[in-house]
C-alpha cells in the first residue's frame, strides 16, 4: 500500500494548533502508512507543540500586516514573497497528496501553491467569523470543515461539511476520577465549584475582575478554582493572600484539565473556539468573556453562537470588575438555570470531530487517485 502524504499548514495560536496535532494523531490512527509534515511561522507556538507530538514542521518566514501604515509592511511583504517560494519548495520534495490549512499565517503561502498546482486542499475553520486566509484559499478548498451554522455567509455551501472541532483527546481518553480530581486541587466535594481560566497566556480582564470580586468570593458558600496565567499568577496570588480568602485555589497553569473541568458546576473563560468546543462536549455551563484582542472580534461571535441558544452567559470585556463574579455567584445558586445552559451546550457538541475530518481527508485523497 503506497504511503499517503499529507501536509498540514498553519498555527499562530493554540486555538489552530491544537486541533491540528488532533487531526495528524487521527490520521495516525486510521492509516498507519501515513507521512505528515507540519508547515508553520517561524517563533509562533507551533514550532515548540508540533515537534513535541512527534511530528517534523518546516518554518515560513511569514507574519501578518500591521494595521497601520507602516514601512514595516514592505518588510512583511518580502517575508510573504519568501515564504511563497518555500512552500512551493516544500510541497515540490515533499509531494503531498493533500494539504490541510487550519488557520493562521502559515496555511496562506501553502493552501496557495497546492491550489495553483492542482493538488486537493481542505481547510478547517475553528470559528464562527471565518478567518482571512480561509476565506482566501477558500476557492482552492475541496471541502471545508466548520464548527458552526450559517457559514455559507463565507464559503461556498456545496464545500461545507459541518464537523466540529478537533479537542485534546486527554479530556476523554479516560475517565477521570471525580475524588481524585478534588482532592487533587484541595476541595469539597460537597461544595459548589467555579472554574476560572484565562488561557495559558492569561487574560488581564477576567484577573481583575475575581481580584474585584474577592470580598465576595470570601463570604460565599462556593469554592473556586482560579487559573491566571503565568504572567499575572504572582500579582492575583499577592491580592488573594492579603484578602484572606481561602475558598479560592489560585494556579498559573494547570495540567489536570481532565481534573478541572470535572469538579467545575461552572466555567468563566474566554471564547475561543477550541474551549468553546470542550465546553460543549462536556456539557459545561459557563460565562464566556470574549477577547476584545483578536481579528475581527470572532471571540464575541463564538459566543453569541452559544448565547443565542441558551447554552453561555456573556459577559463584555469591560464589564469584569463591575459584574463578572457577582453574575457567576448568583449563578451558582440556580441550579435549574445552570442544568438548562449544560444540557443546551452539550446539544452543540461535535464528538470524534478529529476523525470525521481524517476521513474527509482519506475521501478526497481517494477520490484523486481515482480520477
Amino acid at each position: 500500500m503506497k504511503t499517503k502524504k499529507v501536509i498540514i499548514s498553519g498555527g499562530g495560536t493554540g486555538g489552530h494548533v491544537f486541533p491540528a496535532i488532533a487531526i495528524a494523531n487521527a490520521l495516525k490512527k486510521e492509516h498507519n502508512e501515513i507521512d505528515i509534515l507540519f508547515v508553520g511561522a517561524e517563533g509562533k507556538i507551533e514550532m515548540e507543540k508540533v515537534p513535541a507530538a512527534g511530528y517534523p514542521i518546516k518554518a515560513l518566514p511569514i507574519r501578518g500586516l500591521e494595521r497601520k501604515m507602516t514601512f514595516k509592511n514592505i518588510n512583511v511583504l518580502f517575508k510573504l514573497i519568501k515564504s511563497l517560494f518555500l512552500s512551493r519548495k516544500i510541497i515540490n520534495n515533499f509531494k503531498p497528496d493533500i494539504v490541510v490549512g487550519v488557520g493562521g499565517f502559515a496555511s496562506g503561502p501553502v493552501g496557495w501553491v497546492a491550489g495553483k498546482k492542482g493538488i486537493p486542499v481542505l481547510l478547517q475553520e475553528q470559528n464562527s467569523y471565518a478567518g482571512i486566509t480561509n476565506k482566501l484559499l477558500a476557492k482552492y478548498a475541496d471541502k471545508i470543515c466548520v464548527a458552526y451554522d450559517q457559514m455559507e455567509r463565507y464559503f461556498p455551501k456545496e464545500k461545507i461539511i459541518k464537523t466540529g472541532n478537533p479537542v485534546r483527546q486527554t479530556l476523554f481518553e479516560n475517565k477521570p476520577d471525580k475524588t481524585a480530581a478534588f482532592n487533587y486541587f484541595g476541595l469539597k466535594s460537597d461544595v459548589n465549584t467555579i472554574l476560572i481560566l484565562g488561557g495559558s497566556g492569561g487574560a488581564r480582564s477576567i484577573n481583575e475582575g475575581v481580584i474585584a470580586g474577592l470580598e465576595n468570593i470570601k463570604k460565599s458558600n462556593v469554592q473556586i478554582i482560579w487559573q491566571t496565567g503565568k504572567y499575572y499568577y504572582k500579582k492575583s496570588k499577592e491580592a488573594l493572600n492579603k484578602s484572606n480568602t481561602n475558598n479560592c485555589k489560585v494556579h498559573d497553569f494547570i495540567s489536570r484539565m481532565d481534573y478541572a473541568y470535572l469538579v467545575a458546576d461552572l466555567v468563566i473563560s474566554r471564547a475561543g473556539a477550541a474551549t468553546i468546543s470542550e465546553l460543549c462536549l462536556l456539557k459545561k455551563a459557563s460565562i464566556l468573556v470574549p477577547s476584545p484582542n483578536v481579528a475581527e472580534d470572532h471571540q464575541a461571535k463564538n459566543a453569541m453562537a452559544l448565547v443565542k441558544k441558551d447554552a453561555a452567559i456573556l459577559i463584555k470585556d469591560i464589564d469584569t470588575k463591575e459584574k463578572m463574579i457577582n453574575t457567576a455567584l448568583n449563578l451558582i445558586t440556580n441550579p435549574e438555570k445552570i442544568n438548562e445552559l449544560s444540557i443546551n451546550a452539550g446539544k452543540l457538541g461535535i464528538k470524534n470531530s478529529d476523525k470525521i475530518i481524517a476521513n474527509e481527508i482519506f475521501k478526497i485523497i481517494n477520490q484523486n487517485k481515482d480520477e
